[in-house]
């Protein structure tokens, strides 16, 4: 394809510190979409929740949600294709959580295809912090216990904790289901000292995920570009044609990347777009 095809992360990445698009950013994807570019993002987050910091971009290619597990049509706001983990697997991890003393956060799409997020009362302190950075959320949903029904299609179960938390629970679901599930385990970057351990499909990440954008773009991987900052865009990494990493990317990142970036902060994903459209008009 002669277009420019782009796939860039949020959080660390295309938005700022402060999880917002500068005025900057938001001129240069709008310019650039209008000019025929494709851009899109791959996100940990929802569609509700991405779409509250990105709405002014009108965005009109698929989009790539739950780290891989969900490609959305932002137009019609439908589910395109996806990959999602069964009632059964979902309660074993579950109840393993339960055994150690944790419970999620389980989003899930219920039998009309719309998000929610199930979860029993919210005590714990990374949990408090999430949802009270989602205000009126309408996906939340509280319920006296935890488990997956059967109509339920299971995007991501995330458990949100310290360190010394997490660990145990992510040797135990290893133990029982090994390759049965996608593990993740990350660093939060707006709750302080508190991780991120996520488990989803074994094809819920954003390797599987930029395959399936592509294809539905008409693409192949080969011919897309992709901006990552953390261990999740790794996969992106594996399946682009071409590597950017923001200056403030994890180390392993910055390795894998053909180019680096100005940092997030620098509004390094915008200023290299606006750089090679205007190679490409000159």
């Amino acid at each position: 394809m002669n277009k420019a095809i782009y796939l860039t992360d949020l959080d660390g990445t295309l938005l700022s510190s402060n999880a917002t698009l500068s005025e900057f950013t938001t001129r240069v994807l709008k310019d650039s979409l209008e000019e025929g570019a494709i851009i899109s993002y791959a996100t940990a987050r929802s569609y509700q929740s991405s779409n509250a910091i990105v709405s002014q971009i009108p965005w009109i290619y698929p989009l790539v949600l739950y780290n891989g597990a969900l490609l959305y049509d932002p137009v019609h706001k439908s589910v395109l294709d996806g990959y999602w983990l069964d009632p059964e697997t979902t309660n074993v991890i579950l109840q393993l959580g339960r055994s150690l003393g944790i419970l999620p956060l389980l989003f899930a799409l219920d039998k009309e295809d719309q998000e929610r997020v199930w979860h029993e009362k919210l005590f714990r302190t990374g949990d408090l912090e999430f949802a009270a950075s989602r205000p009126n959320d309408p996906r939340f949903h509280e319920v006296a216990e935890l488990e997956c029904r059967e109509h339920w299609r299971t995007l991501i179960i995330t458990f949100i904790g310290h360190l010394d938390e997490l660990i145990p629970l992510k040797h135990a679901v290893t133990t029982v289901l090994g390759a049965q599930v996608h593990l993740h385990l990350m660093k939060d970057t707006y709750i302080k000292d508190h991780y991120f351990l996520e488990f989803s499909h074994p094809l819920a990440n954003k390797q599987e995920g930029l395959r399936l954008w592509a294809a539905h773009i008409g693409c192949a991987g080969v011919d897309v570009t992709v901006f990552g900052d953390n261990l999740n865009d790794v996969g992106m990494f594996l399946a682009a044609g071409h590597k950017v990493a923001v200056a403030n990317a994890h180390p392993d990142l910055l390795l894998m990347a053909d180019e680096v970036i100005s940092s997030n902060d620098q509004d390094g994903v915008a200023a290299y777009i606006a750089a090679k459209s205007k190679e490409k008009s000159g």
